[in-house]
Formats: C-alpha cells, structure tokens, sequence
C-alpha cells in the first residue's frame, strides 16, 4: 500500500468579529469546521476553496491570501491530512442554495464562542487557522502553481 495525505482546503472567513464555521455531522455526532473539504483530480487548491466554501456555506469566497498549510493525523484513524487554509472575502450569499449533505448549517461564532466549542472541532486545525489569521498570517497566492 502506497502511503499519501488527504490534501483539503478550508476557508476561514471573518466577519464583524465572528468567524464562519460549518456544523455537520460526523461519525462522532455534530461537529464544527471552517467550510472545508478534499481537493478534486484536475482542479487548483484555489478552485477547490471557492467550490468548498459555496457547497458548504452558499457564500460565494473570494480567496486573497493563503493562512498556511497543516499536516494533521488523526489519532483514532490511519490518516493524516495536508490542508490549505485560505483567507479572503464573501462575495454573495445564495439562500436558495441546498447545501451539501451532512451540512446542518452556516455558524457565525465569536472567538470566544469557537474556543467554548473546542470539544466539537473536527479538528485543532480550525482553532489554530482561526488563531494565524488573527496574527496576521498572509501569504501570496501566486505561491501556489496550478498546471493543468
């Protein structure tokens, strides 16, 4: 067997103080994450985000920096994930929009709300996201390449 991470994008988005968070279900019950999801074959770490963040969200994200990049296994499972945290701005909301399956909905939650909620986080990745936008983590986007 051939070993390699699952390479995932997230958006973290914030707005008026509040940070965009997605409640979904989970094997584990509901959980919380920044609108995020796996990278398709064939398409940019930048196309995947916008895709994610409408599938998940209905907000139309406009990514204008990368956060950073994470390397995460997952104690319990035999996977280990690369994620590609993106920062940028919301563009449009679609309420009509059905939003992906599992999805329960679209959380605006303070800091102080993400951190209460720690024990609902898919992942310490969307605290630690969260908490490198805040510092002022900024990287180009021209960073990443895309060859078709």
């Amino acid at each position: 067997m051939i070993w390699k991470p699952n390479v995932t994008v997230a958006a973290v988005v914030q707005r008026d103080g509040k940070f965009l968070l997605v409640e979904e279900e989970t094997d584990a019950g509901l959980a919380f994450n920044q609108p995020a999801g796996h990278l398709e074959e064939g398409e940019s770490l930048v196309d995947a985000v916008v895709r994610e963040a409408l599938e998940e969200t209905a907000y139309s994200f406009k990514p204008t920096h990368l956060v950073g990049i994470y390397n995460w296994k997952h104690p319990s499972k035999d996977v280990t994930y690369l994620r590609f945290a993106f920062g940028g701005e919301l563009r449009g909301f679609d309420a009509e929009r059905q939003l992906d399956d599992g999805i329960v909905a679209a959380r605006w939650l303070t800091l102080d709300e993400v951190k209460a909620t720690q024990a609902r986080h898919r992942s310490p990745l969307i605290l630690r996201c969260i908490e490198d936008q805040i510092a002022g983590k900024s990287y180009p986007l021209d960073l990443l390449v895309h060859y078709a």
